[in-house]
């Protein structure tokens, strides 16, 4: 009996010398489960792309000067259970479904979350103030690398992904500019970038949702 992935975007049996496809996020256009054998888990990708999405949306929007630096603390209870823990728990189950992409994806942006509230609950406050700028500024680049390489696994999964790892990668080099830099503006722009991010994000999570609930293709996601 072969094991296939449970997305809804289409499988390939294991051992059969073909690409398996990558499911993030599904394409909608479910393939009956073959012998009647249903696949063993939901595609968690519309809960790991959520949870991102919103998480990002709300911290870009401060980040972008539409409401005041003040209310950042409101994004710290999403850092952890929403964007951090869910979407960390999205990451496993990607994890179940042998799909390497999504697993490293969701798993590593639920920690970088998980991440952002403890630097902003526990750390922070301890860096001096002289190199503050530069520690959070090294933070942000480690993570523009790393999410400039996932952008080329991306390029395999659907342009809607790519896309949002592109804008996602110029988020993360306009911020780490603005902190070492002290660009105010630089930071504004990596605010503005993150919103578009949130957007593509949102889209794509959308998709997936829609697209397996109606069981056809509503929302082209223009998998590769």
């Amino acid at each position: 009996m072969s094991v296939e992935s449970s997305s809804a975007a289409g499988t390939v049996p294991a051992g059969s010398g073909r690409r398996a496809e990558i499911p993030v996020p599904a394409q909608g256009n479910v393939v009956a489960p073959q012998a009647g054998i249903s696949p063993p888990f939901a595609d968690p990708a519309a809960l790991g792309l959520g949870a991102f999405a919103l998480t990002t949306f709300v911290l870009s929007v401060i980040n972008a000067g539409l409401i005041p630096k003040a209310v950042e603390p409101v994004v710290l209870g999403l850092a952890l259970f929403y964007g951090g823990l869910a979407q960390f728990g999205a990451g496993m189950w990607e994890f179940a479904n042998r799909n390497v992409f999504g697993a490293t994806a969701f798993c590593s942006y639920g920690a970088f979350w998980l991440s952002f509230w403890f630097l902003s609950q526990f750390s922070a406050g301890s860096l001096p103030a002289a190199d503050a700028s530069k520690g959070v500024g090294l933070y942000l680049l480690a993570w523009a690398i790393f999410t400039a390489y996932m952008t080329i696994a991306a390029w395999r999964v659907s342009m809607g992904v790519f896309a949002v790892f592109v804008f996602l990668t110029l988020t993360f080099i306009a911020l780490f500019l603005g902190a070492f830099s002290g660009a105010t503006g630089l930071t504004v722009l990596g605010g503005w970038l993150g919103i578009v991010t949130a957007l593509i994000a949102w889209y794509c999570s959308l998709a997936v949702v829609a697209n397996s609930t109606y069981k056809r293709t509503v929302l082209p996601v223009g998998r590769r």
